[in-house]
Formats: C-alpha cells, structure tokens, sequence
C-alpha cells in the first residue's frame, strides 16, 4: 500500500471518528441540559429541532461547496463547525438557555451534514487508490466514535462532571486532533465530480472506479415506485437511528426510572451495537442480499423497540436498546445503496441516491420535534409507538431493495 494512501486513510479514519465521539458526548448529557435549561419534553423537541435543520443545511449545500473548493476545506470548516457547536452547547446550558443549546446543535448539525458529504467524496478517491472496500471501515469509525463519547459521557455523568466543562474538553480535543490531521489531505479532490463520486461510493456503482458520471436519458426519479418503496425503508430505519441519538438517554432516565448516568450507560450499549453491526453487517450483505438483510434489521430494531415501550423493567430496556441498534444500524448505508442501483444502465445514479438520502433526512427533521410533543401529551415511551409502526411496516417494503440481476455479472467482473 502505498505511503500516502495509507496516511489519507488513516486520516479519514480519525475524521469520522471525531464527529462520532462529539455527537455522543452531547447525546449522553441531555438529561443534565434538559434539567438546566428547564426544559419541558416539547421544549426539548424544539431545542432539537436545531440539530435536524442545521443538519439539512449543510446536507443541501455541501455539494456545491465540494464541487467549488475541494474536500479539504469544507472537512476542515465542517469539523471545526462541529467543534464550535459543542462548545456553544454547554455555554448555552451552562447559561440555562434553551435558545443558545438550539443555536449549538444548529452549527454543530451544520457543521457534520457539510462535511459528510466531503468526508465521502475524500473516502470514495482513496478506496479507488488502494483497489480495495475501506468505506464501511471508515464509516465503523464514526460509530466507533460514538461508543468512546458515550463511554466518557457515562462517566462524566457519573462523577456530576460540569456539562460546560466537558463539551468544551471535547471540542478543544477535536480542534487538536484536526490541526495535524487535515494536512494529510490533499487539495483540489472533488472539485469537478463531487456529487458523482458521493453517490457513486454510496450506490456502489462502477462509476467509483472511474470518477465519471455515466451519460443516458433521465428518468423521473419521484415517479420509480421502486425507489420511493426503498426510500421508505430508508425513513423508518434513519428515523430509528435518529431518535435513538435523539431520546433514548431520556427515555431511559424518564420511561424507565434509570439514573442519568445509567441512562448514558444505555445509550453506549446502543452506540456499541450500531458499531458492531457496521463492521460486520457487510458480510451479511453480501451473503444473503440486502432484502434480507434489511427485513431482518427492521424485525429486530421493531422488537426491540417494543420492548422498551412496553416492557417496564430496567434490564429488558436495556438488552432491547442493543437490539434496536443492531437493527438501525445497516439500514441507512445499505438502502442507500439499493437506490443507486435502481438506475438504468447508462443513467447516472446521482439523482436518485439524492433523493433516498433526503427522505432519510426527512426523518431526522421532522422526528425530533414530532417526538418531542408527542412525549409531552403521552410520554417519552409511548411516543415512541410511531417509530415502531414506521419500522415495523419498513419489513414489508424491503423486497424493493432486491439487487437488480443485471448488477451481479458487472460485479461479478471487478477485481476483488
């Protein structure tokens, strides 16, 4: 391998690993801001609402801002952006301001939905260098991320470490980190096929091989029933996930009696799962098909999900948030990739991975507040009823993410 992939590599391993780990130091905090802002569970809704729509802001925007600058500058703005939000986040519960934490989870969401796409279109031009899949790797490591921040955040809970002491730890962490890093990464990447290469690496299409786009005839991609059967699946697992990062430290702290720190607890057993399952879900993947592997996601995420709504007992919440891990965790990356190739051959599948990435993002913007009011008039546990009916109806439409027969002989011919 050469030298210089493999430090690139390296560096995007620890890129998708930052955001992970400051995502998860603020989800493990939530029951400490909600009590210091003072916060009702529909305030919360609203306050989290900042996240999802700072999120979708930097989603729509970073393409263009990929395709103008390169991968390296908007990593390095986003990552920074994700650090600043952190630091915004304790200020602002530090301060007792709702507002000020809603304004943090904006910038911090800004900053990760700009550099996601970044992130991929950079991991997408080195998996093509070293003739090899490392993206699920790459993506483990946000979830690896994750476990560490919730590890920490268990901890800090447990010790009443400040919630403004800590984000503020983390986000001067992620700078540090950063510095040295993002000098690995070279400039002009991306800069004239960036939102090719993003869902070429997502769909899994030939065209990451070449960092071209396919020429053909267009099709209405909104009038596919395929995709938008796909798309579904992608709204109730994205919004499985996303509720999770969302509430499930306060579903655990409110619905089931733990304590804050208990509650964390439960959150890095459900990081540990989403982990696990992308690092060893590709395997399934490629064994059984995505159908399979995707109906058998949402029947475990759906018990799991049943069983903390309904079942009031601390350990069978617990065990069943390591079930709704492991069942959100391969349906956003995996559903993606059913809708790239839903495309015709010679048709680019730029277009429709978009738009199965939007309603995914639907989910993350719309449940947090939908949640939230929810929760106010009926509780945290019972809200949760709506995210079980979306998943549980998500088993019936995953016979659309069949691989095409037509994709097998094209794969069938690349190098391994």
């Amino acid at each position: 391998m050469p030298a210089d992939l493999r430090a690139r590599r390296n560096a995007l391993f620890l890129l998708f690993f930052l955001p992970g780990l400051t995502i998860a130091s603020w989800v493990t905090r939530t029951p400490d801001v909600r009590d210091l802002v003072g916060a009702s569970t529909a305030e919360m809704g609203l306050i989290l609402f900042g996240l999802s729509a700072g999120s979708m802001v930097g989603i729509l925007s970073s393409g263009a801002l990929v395709a103008r600058r390169g991968t390296r500058p908007v990593m390095l703005a986003g990552t920074l952006a994700v650090a600043a939000g952190a630091a915004v986040i304790g200020t602002g519960a530090a301060l007792g301001s709702g507002p000020v934490v809603a304004l943090g989870l904006a910038l911090f969401g800004l900053g990760m939905g700009g550099g996601e796409i970044a992130l991929n279109v950079e991991g997408a031009e080195v998996e093509r260098g070293l003739g090899r899949s490392t993206m699920p790797a790459m993506h483990g490591c946000f979830s690896l991320g994750t476990v560490v921040g919730a590890v920490a955040g268990m901890v800090l809970t447990a010790v009443e470490f400040p919630v403004v002491a800590h984000l503020a730890v983390v986000a001067v962490a992620v700078v540090l980190a950063l510095i040295p890093t993002i000098r690995v990464i070279p400039s002009g990447v991306g800069l004239r096929t960036a939102s090719t290469a993003v869902a070429a690496d997502a769909a899994g299409a030939d065209v990451v091989a070449t960092g071209t786009a396919p020429t053909g005839p267009r099709r209405p991609v909104w009038r596919d029933t395929r995709l938008l059967l796909i798309g579904g699946v992608i709204l109730a697992l994205a919004m499985a996930e996303g509720t999770a990062n969302d509430w499930l430290p306060l579903v655990m702290v409110d619905g089931h009696g733990f304590d804050p720190a208990l509650g964390s607890a439960v959150y890095a057993a459900f990081a540990a799962a989403m982990t696990l399952g992308r690092f060893v879900g590709g395997r399934f993947v490629d064994r059984f098909g995505r159908a399979a592997v995707l109906a058998v996601s949402a029947v475990v995420g759906a018990i799991g999900l049943a069983l903390v709504i309904f079942v009031d007992h601390q350990a069978v919440a617990g065990a069943a948030a390591i079930l709704w891990g492991l069942g959100a965790s391969l349906g956003f990356p995996v559903a993606l990739s059913a809708a790239g190739d839903t495309a015709a051959p010679g048709e680019d599948a730029t277009a429709r991975v978009s738009l199965a990435a939007t309603i995914g993002y639907i989910a993350f913007l719309v449940g947090p507040p939908a949640l939230g009011f929810l929760g106010d008039h009926y509780g945290l546990r019972q809200a949760l009823v709506l995210v079980l009916v979306l998943v549980a109806a998500a088993a019936f439409l995953t016979p659309a993410a069949r691989t095409p027969a037509r994709v097998e002989p094209e794969r069938a011919a690349q190098p391994a």
